[in-house]
This record gives C-alpha cells, sequence and structure tokens, in this order.
C-alpha cells in the first residue's frame, strides 16, 4: 500500500511499540523535526506523566494531551509521536487527521512488555494504567485498545525484530509515490 501523505506523520501505538525512537530516526530521514506530545505534556506540565496521573488522575492526564495535541498541529512538525491512549477521544484521532497520515506501530503484548520492562526510564516515568501487573495490563490495553488503532490508522507497520532506522524506511517508503512509467 502506498498512501499519500499529509504534511506530517503521527505515529500511534501502545506504549512500548517504539513511537518516539521511531519517530526521531523518522525525522532525521525526512529532515524534519519530531515532537513528542508526551514529552510536551510533561514539560508544560513540569512534573513526569506518572506525577501528572498522580495528581490529576488519567482524566487530567487525557485533557492536557487533548490540549498538547491541538498545540502541536498549529504548526506540525515533520513527525508527531503520540501517547498510546490519544486515539480513544476520536476528536484527537480528527485533530491529527487535520495535518497527518496516522501510522499504527504494532508489536504483540509480550514484546511490548519486554520492552516496557527493560526501559530503565518507564518505572519513574510512566503509572500503570489499569490494576493488572506487567503483560497482563498489556494484554489488556492491547485488546481494548486495536479496534481505536485499526480504525485511525492510514498505514500499519509491524517493529517485531526490527530497528528503528529499518522501521523508518519502510514508512518512508510505503509514503513514497510510484515512480513515473517511462513512455515507450
Amino acid at each position: 500500500m502506498t498512501a499519500k501523505p499529509k504534511k506530517c506523520i503521527a505515529l500511534i501505538g501502545l506504549r512500548g511499540c517504539g513511537k518516539t525512537t521511531v519517530g526521531r530516526e523518522l525525522a532525521r530521514l525526512l529532515g524534519g523535526a519530531c515532537v513528542d506530545t508526551d514529552e510536551v505534556i510533561a514539560e508544560r506540565a513540569g512534573r513526569s506523566i506518572a506525577e501528572i496521573f498522580a495528581s490529576e488522575g488519567e482524566s487530567g492526564f487525557r485533557k492536557r494531551e487533548s490540549e498538547a495535541i491541538r498545540e502541536v498541529v498549529r504548526t506540525p512538525p515533520t513527525v508527531i509521536s503520540v501517547g498510546g491512549g490519544a486515539v480513544l477521544d476520536p476528536r484527537n484521532v480528527d485533530t491529527l487527521r487535520s495535518v497527518a497520515s496516522l501510522v499504527w506501530l504494532t508489536a504483540r503484548a509480550e514484546v511490548l512488555w519486554q520492552r516496557i520492562s527493560t526501559d530503565p526510564g518507564t518505572g519513574k516515568s510512566r503509572p500503570p494504567l489499569t490494576d493488572q501487573p506487567g503483560i497482563d495490563e498489556v494484554r489488556r490495553l492491547l485488546a481494548e485498545r486495536t479496534p481505536f488503532y485499526q480504525r485511525a490508522a492510514d498505514l500499519r507497520i509491524e517493529t517485531v525484530d526490527r530497528d528503528a532506522p529499518e522501521i523508518a524506511e519502510e514508512i518512508v517508503r510505503r509514503f513514497q509515490p510510484p515512480p513515473a512509467q517511462a513512455r515507450g
């Protein structure tokens, strides 16, 4: 599938799928900037995402997330890396679609959990999102959110056993128009 890109590319998917890492590599390949909405939220609040969840709950965080998305699309960067739950609000999806092609980065729950559990920054900066521990939380969130990702995505990219440069190169390839046919 080759899609016609919009002004920018927004990466969606569950925590651990590689949105931030792939986003930075994709922006490098395209010669632009990558903005991570979670980083925007934390910077504006002067606190980590985990601290925002602790003091304002998920609803307070989601409000901040929608505000950050609206802010970022005003002057869209080349790539937007969006928090894993942003697609739960159809207004966020509509806002992103106004400027971006949405690319869903996917991986199996076991792979996501392995990535999350070995990331040293996750425990300090990311809150648990369910009352279930570890892999069970990832499986539950993946089951709940997959229909939202499917509806939002213009393109789906599998990330298992692939590094960020390879994934970013595939995204660039998939959005390039096919070469013009020579007339004979």
